[in-house]
């Protein structure tokens, strides 16, 4: 069986896998897990500990007490599967953040788990990368679950949903391919709110009449009382139509001031190909409200190029005197795991101008939807 696992943001997906691995151990209720069951979860990132390891000592981390030569020959199988080519003695953390994820992908398989726990598997992989994992999905004999937002994706070979609803606290089970499901849900929220619309007019008419009667005295008043009554019980059986995901507001990223039609020139850059640095020449000018989209396969450079020009060390590249480069890094590894979200909203202002804002602080915040819980 191969299932999606959905809910809103924050219903709990990833914090149920942890559950099932038994990383986490469940406050109440049980989770039930064969085992004899092999259970492998796919993450989203390397840990930072094993950053250093080489492609040889990662498996083995992950395939513990097996002779070396099945090693080499199951990681030669997985990795034809993820469509990588990785030397054993390369450096984890030399790998592109799709070859990392690919990585992530291939330690999972590489136990042969009755049970694959996928957590959005095809973050960081490119097309060809989807392509592959998707063909070994609707291959694989055992049972996959996976947190996935990629429609396309999903709806290549799972065959039901599991429905994590962070209001009402349940897990709803539906049967069909992803786009059976998600019309399904779209017909189910339908029908519960022409129920409880239908509902809604029988309680006000009550409520109408309950008021009408009070005033008549006598046995009238009982006729109210009982009427009254009717809408509450009515007001109680109203369905809890599911409350979709709140989304983040449209924000502007506004322009530096101070700053020259053009930001930064590239006359040259760097990329991979075959294991080796080739240098190819160009001419890009980045003005102002203008986008640049950078493509290219898993490893030939992209990340890299642009983890220099956020440093500053790109070779090549001419910057604008006083330019202000704000860096999303795929792994979040400019991040601080350690620090409180205000810590770390104030140590970007303190590098910004050195001036803490508190209510800039908290609107830039509840925009992106966190709150003080967070």
């Amino acid at each position: 069986m191969k299932v999606a696992l959905m809910g809103q943001n924050g219903a709990g997906k990833s914090t149920l896998f942890k559950l099932i691995t038994g990383k986490l151990i469940p406050t109440s209720g049980t989770i039930s897990v064969d085992k004899r069951l092999v259970v492998a979860t796919a993450h989203q990132v390397i840990a930072l500990v094993d950053m250093t390891l080489t492609v040889e000592e990662y498996f083995q981390k992950h395939l513990k007490g097996v002779e070396i030569h099945e090693l080499h020959r199951r990681l030669a199988t997985v990795l034809s599967v993820v469509n990588l080519k990785a030397p054993l003695d390369k450096i984890i953390k030399s790998f592109s953040g799709g070859q990392q994820a690919r990585l992530l992908l291939a330690s999972a398989l590489i136990q042969d788990p009755d049970l694959l726990l996928l957590d959005e598997p095809t973050n960081n992989l490119d097309s060809m990368g989807i392509y592959h994992l998707t063909e070994f999905l609707m291959n694989y004999k055992k049972s996959v679950i996976v947190i996935s937002h990629d429609a396309e994706f999903l709806n290549a070979f799972t065959e039901g949903v599991l429905y994590l609803d962070s209001f009402t606290k349940k897990i709803e089970q539906y049967s069909g391919d992803y786009n059976d499901v998600v019309e399904q849900i779209a017909v189910r929220i339908e029908r519960e709110r022409m129920q409880n619309a239908q509902m809604e007019r029988g309680i006000q008419e009550n409520k109408d009449r309950s008021n009408f009667f009070a005033h008549k005295g006598g046995k009238m008043r009982l006729v109210a009382k009982k009427m009254r009554e009717k809408a509450e019980k009515m007001e109680s059986e109203k369905v809890a139509i599911r409350r979709e995901d709140k989304t983040i507001r449209s924000f502007i990223i506004p322009t530096q001031e101070g700053l020259v039609n053009e930001e930064l020139r590239i006359s040259s850059f760097t990329i991979m190909h075959d294991h080796k640095e080739i240098t190819k020449t160009t001419r890009i000018f980045l003005v102002k409200n203008k986008h640049l989209l950078i493509t290219g396969p898993n490893g030939i450079g992209k990340s890299t190029l642009i983890e220099s020009l956020a440093l500053g060390t790109a070779k090549g590249v001419t910057y604008t005197p006083g330019i202000r480069i704000g860096y999303y890094h795929q792994d979040f590894s400019t991040l601080d795991f350690n620090d409180t979200v205000y810590e770390s909203f104030t140590k970007v202002l303190k590098e910004i101008d050195g001036v803490i804002n508190e209510q800039h602080i908290r609107t830039v915040a509840s925009g992106f939807l966190i709150t003080q819980e967070h």
